[in-house]
């Protein structure tokens, strides 16, 4: 298969026409082998306009609410970003290319293992991947200018919150019930003055994170 011009198709096709029009963010998902990220059976299907599984539970995110949610962001190139749930880093090659580093969190060791590999077959330097819960965020590296969820979550935990500067900004999917076509909203929270307020700014769908997936509610 011809990925290159897969590719291409999938920022013209799919990303472009689709209210995104960061040059940054096009030319980062036109230029960066998303193929490579996933496992080699899923290579073909990886530009396809949904989430592609990557291991049991999870995925990488659709190009589109990947797109939209990074542009929603507006990443500057002074910002430290936190990438949680970074799966293979496909999210963290991404905001690199917009961002001075990014802090790749994942507590799936083998994840953690192939995103840094794929990282470094790329030349990619400034993405640091940590191990560790999700849930927690990272918050040795806090405070950050941008936090950016690679996967759905039902809440944003106020641990998490609590790490992004003054002046910063957080995206994710949030709601539905954690599964890969359960419609949620792609949401923006920004800190001024020591609060963080939220806005809906598309809707999207998108599994949930580990540790983020709702609660079942009880039955009698």
């Amino acid at each position: 298969m011809d990925y290159a011009s897969v590719r291409v198709n999938m920022v013209r096709c799919q990303i472009k026409h689709n209210q995104v029009t960061d040059p940054l963010v096009l030319s980062a998902m036109a230029e960066l082998p998303r193929e490579t990220f996933v496992p080699n059976t899923m290579a073909d299907i990886a530009y396809v306009d949904e989430a592609v599984r990557i291991a049991q539970g999870r995925y990488l995110m659709a190009p589109l609410v990947l797109a939209r949610l990074i542009q929603a962001a507006e990443i500057r190139p002074n910002d430290v970003v936190l990438d949680i749930g970074c799966g293979t880093g496909y999210a963290s090659a991404v905001l690199d290319r917009l961002a001075s580093a990014v802090v790749a969190l994942e507590s799936d060791g083998a994840l953690a293992a192939k995103a840094i590999a794929t990282l470094a077959e790329l030349e990619i330097g400034t993405v640091a991947v940590v191990e560790g819960p999700l849930e927690k965020g990272y918050p040795r590296q806090a405070p950050y200018d941008v936090i950016f969820f690679s996967g759905g979550v039902s809440a944003v935990p106020a641990e998490i919150s609590d790490q992004l500067a003054e002046g910063g900004r957080m995206v994710t999917v949030v709601g539905g019930n954690g599964s890969t076509n359960s419609l949620g909203k792609g949401t923006l929270f920004t800190r001024r003055g020591g609060i963080v307020a939220s806005r809906d700014i598309f809707d999207a769908a998108t599994p949930a994170l580990p540790g983020f997936a709702p609660l079942s509610a009880f039955t009698f």
